[in-house]
């Protein structure tokens, strides 16, 4: 049963040169995670051998989710399952290129679910992020993301379908993570809005109790001014920064 299913999934996951997998979403855009996609452009390895450009069309770095589009192909997209049907105990499978094995396959159940994320006790290795999460008949369910605690954590696959359908948003280009003065910027994402702005890893952004505060005013401007503390100096600093849509 599950060979059956590895091959298909197989045909609907690709590799993407550099960074991990992806999901063929439609013949000529491709699912995978924001920090798989880090840069403009990759080359995707298709089931069969082939081998094809893909621009990075949108990306979500708080999400991490990106969309590339290349060629229009004939090589089937995924089937996409109910990421809310999922249930504890419930097997899943996951397909990705992990440590340069292709295609390679993992089995596991289902631990917990909700809107952010499928926990699954599943085994994962570089190379898995981006590609599908899948219930055991196949459909598509989540995007594997990451390990933690030695389980799986993929983004439902209903998040995902919001991301691709929803129109590019202004972004910063950064990973952030809530703490008590403020917004720590964990991680600048290479050729964005806050990478020329010349904001770093550790800088500390003001004024925002949470990402969906900062997103809002991102959303309300083109320039935003923000102010940041830097190398644990109490003196605080201002940048203006000059917005643009997510697609890179």
């Amino acid at each position: 049963m599950f060979g059956v299913v590895a091959e298909n999934l197989r045909r609907s996951t690709v590799h993407v040169r550099g960074g991990g997998s992806g999901v063929l979403w439609r013949p000529d855009l491709i699912v995978t995670n924001a920090h798989v996609a880090r840069h403009d452009r990759y080359v995707v390895d298709l089931w069969d051998g082939r081998k094809l450009d893909a621009a990075v069309v949108k990306r979500d770095a708080r999400r991490d989710l990106a969309l590339l589009e290349m060629a229009m192909t004939d090589a089937p997209p995924a089937r996409v399952g109910d990421s809310s049907a999922l249930r504890p105990g419930q097997i899943v499978v996951a397909v990705g290129n992990p440590l340069g094995f292709i295609g390679a396959l993992s089995t596991g159940v289902v631990h917990a679910q909700n809107r952010r994320w499928i926990q699954a006790d599943i085994r994962l290795a570089p190379g898995n992020s981006g590609g599908p999460l899948a219930d055991a008949e196949g459909r598509v369910v989540g995007i594997n993301t990451m390990i933690a605690g030695g389980l799986a954590y993929a983004i439902p696959v209903s998040a995902v379908a919001a991301f691709v359908e929803q129109e590019p948003r202004a972004a910063l280009g950064v990973v952030l993570q809530p703490v008590r003065e403020g917004l720590l910027i964990l991680e600048v994402e290479p050729n964005s809005p806050a990478a020329h702005a010349s904001l770093l890893q550790g800088d500390l952004l003001v004024g925002f109790d949470s990402p969906d505060a900062l997103q809002d005013a991102i959303d309300s401007c083109e320039v935003l001014m923000l102010r940041f503390l830097r190398g644990g100096r109490r003196q605080v600093r201002e940048v203006a920064v000059r917005l643009r849509a997510q697609a890179a």
